[in-house]
């Protein structure tokens, strides 16, 4: 029997979780899938340029898993620029650290703790936000808060 996979911390949610080629409709493409870990990975390697030892120590993951997760997710971008696959950026077993909300009201976004919980928007006063840790429903500790 397989151990259970550990969760991995990601520090917030992605903004953006879909991306193709313009021009060409998402029906006729390859569809890839980068999980929330991998794009954690890619984030701190190749966005922030973290080396693997402090990037796993960010994630609560061990150097060598770190290391599988940034080989994986740099292939799959690599599929979406080479050959115009669709990325979406979804599931893997995660927990978030940090939470984003956008008010659908004026616009503002703010980033809150996890485990806050925040219902009006502090620019405008409006309960119209969107929890995009929510959005993901990865657990009990986000699922329902801020909707």
């Amino acid at each position: 029997m397989p151990r259970p996979k550990k969760n991995r911390s990601v520090l917030k949610p992605p903004m953006f979780t879909e991306f193709k080629p313009v021009g060409v409709p998402s029906r006729v493409l390859i569809q890839t899938y980068l999980t929330l870990d991998e794009y954690e990975a890619f984030r701190l390697a190749d966005h922030l340029g973290f080396g693997h030892e402090e990037a796993s120590g960010e994630m609560n993951i061990s150097r060598s898993t770190f290391t599988r997760l940034i080989e994986q997710a740099r292939k799959k971008v690599a599929g979406l620029l080479i050959n115009g696959n669709v990325l979406t950026i979804e599931g893997g077993n995660i927990h978030f650290r940090r939470n984003t909300i956008r008010c659908n009201s004026c616009g503002h976004m703010f980033n809150i703790d996890i485990n806050a919980t925040i219902t009006t928007c502090p620019e405008c006063g409006s309960n119209n936000l969107n929890n995009f840790a929510g959005n993901f429903g990865h657990g009990r500790c986000c699922r329902g808060r801020n909707r």
